[in-house]
């Protein structure tokens, strides 16, 4: 069983890796019309297919190509602007056949009287609320139809609602979807219309476009974000490529917290960030009173970015996760923060956490080598993700992300990104989703393809000579080709 924004996800994923969205269609509306051809075998009886104008209507349209060559097919379109643009062609292919089109709710009863099967093509996957006229006129008009068979498309328009077509089949494409049963759907058949595995194994652009939270047009400063980044001291340039990546994916506000060797560095990198001071050359305990209060402030931390593996900072992080995770605050476990955590995993137990080692610091979590076989590194990152209650983001040629359920591997991304600095910038990018309130497993996904992609747009201007920094510049220009 699927949910409907993952067959969102799968189809935008689909086009990204070679299979576009209309042969999708095409190969959806040619199953409707096999599945009827099977099933109707008396080529006299009349077809009367009610199509919608977006896409779940364009699998009706090719049905309807389809089955004009056996029976008398005609079409019912409820609206008359089309409105994607693959629905759109089919509908002027359709035109095309010797297909009568009605549009007028007057011819409804006429209708229904002289055909014998109809197909419901209304509306699919994507309905946010009952329906509308003349949608609801005309499932109200379907369903009292006597001695008819009825066939749903995807899914029975109105699912989920109070008026609903009641089918006696559905055909659905690739999966059940989320709600279906016999008693709603009828006798359900599935159909696959040929998404890539590459689609079902690899996050995409679909992650991004379907569970990236466009901010509201009334929203106010802090509302899409606030994120607390605590890090540096002996490395500074990490906690400002972690909060410049932030601010680049989005959010309101980045605060950063750095020890007093590295604040007026990490300030200089941006006025963007505002940056509070801590006490000494590295993170102490002494430093959690003021991080405390940085941290009611913040709907989201980064923990690791450049502090080190002084003794006196690892056993401060300690008292510091647990006091976030006391807090509810989404938790980035990176880098350095990774070891300490390792030796005490209660700490993070069932938590919105999401760790991102690499193979070296997935055995300082977890004690274990992991293996050069792919299937067993993704049995071992499942196996820890589920056991421990939080979200692992393995970085490596492919990477893998788990949640302990589901598995996504990512291999969107190229061989400069090597260079030092771009597992902040993935961490800051992790810190920024979960910020505006994206689940842990849906902002890695997220993070995965933006980073990944602002890689490969930068490699292709800066070649090997790629810079973290070069990523981050084009975070935006992923989030405006896809969004």
């Amino acid at each position: 069983m699927i949910l409907e924004a993952e067959m969102k996800v799968l189809d935008r994923n689909s086009e990204y890796f070679g299979v576009p969205t209309l042969q999708l269609m095409e190969n959806a509306g040619k199953g409707v019309a096999e599945f009827v051809r099977n099933t109707v075998k008396d080529t006299k009886k009349n077809i009367l297919i009610f199509c919608g104008t977006g896409n779940n209507g364009g699998d009706g349209f090719v049905a309807a190509r389809y089955l004009t060559q056996y029976y008398k097919v005609t079409v019912f379109l409820a609206g008359t602007e089309i409105k994607t643009e693959i629905a759109s062609k089919n509908f002027q292919k359709l035109q095309t056949y010797e297909v009568k089109i009605y549009s007028s709710p007057r011819d409804v009863d006429g209708l229904l009287a002289e055909n014998d099967v109809l197909i419901d093509a209304l509306l699919g996957t994507g309905l946010t609320g009952e329906l509308k006229e003349p949608y609801a006129t005309i499932v109200k008009k379907i369903n009292d139809a006597k001695k008819k068979m009825i066939v749903s498309v995807d899914v029975p328009t109105g699912l989920g609602f109070t008026i609903t077509i009641t089918p006696d089949y559905t055909v659905t494409f690739h999966d059940i979807k989320e709600g279906m049963n016999k008693e709603n759907s009828g006798k359900i058949t599935v159909v696959d219309i040929e998404i890539p595995q590459e689609a079902i194994t690899y996050v995409g652009p679909g992650e991004l476009s379907v569970y990236y939270p466009r901010p509201a047009k009334k929203s106010h400063k802090g509302d899409n974000g606030i994120v607390l980044i605590i890090g540096g001291g002996p490395y500074i340039g990490a906690p400002a490529l972690s909060g410049l990546a932030a601010l680049r994916t989005g959010v309101d506000l980045v605060y950063i917290a750095t020890p007093k060797r590295s604040w007026e560095s990490v300030a200089a990198f941006s006025p963007n960030f505002i940056v509070k001071d801590l006490h000494g050359d590295m993170l102490t305990k002494n430093d959690i009173p003021s991080i405390e209060e940085l941290l009611a402030k913040c709907t989201a931390v980064v923990l690791g970015p450049g502090l080190g593996t002084a003794k006196e900072t690892e056993e401060a992080i300690i008292p510091l996760v647990q006091h976030i995770i006391a807090e509810k605050k989404p938790l980035v476990l990176d880098a350095d923060a990774i070891k300490p955590v390792g030796e005490n995993l209660s700490l993070i137990r069932d938590s919105n956490t999401v760790v991102t080692p690499h193979v070296g610091e997935f055995k300082k979590l977890t004690g274990i080598t992991l293996s050069q076989d792919l299937d067993a590194r993704i049995n071992a990152v499942k196996e820890w993700a589920e056991k421990l209650g939080v979200t692992i983001f393995l970085k490596g040629y492919i990477d893998i992300l788990c949640d302990g359920t589901a598995v996504k591997q990512n291999k969107v991304h190229n061989e400069a990104m090597t260079v030092g600095g771009t597992g902040d910038v993935l961490a800051g990018i992790i810190g920024a989703l979960l910020s505006k309130g994206v689940k842990p497993f849906d902002a890695v996904r997220i993070a995965a393809f933006l980073n990944g992609e602002a890689g490969n747009v930068a490699f292709q201007k800066k070649s090997y000579g790629l810079l973290a920094t070069d990523i981050i510049d084009e975070i935006p220009t992923v989030l405006k080709k896809y969004l």
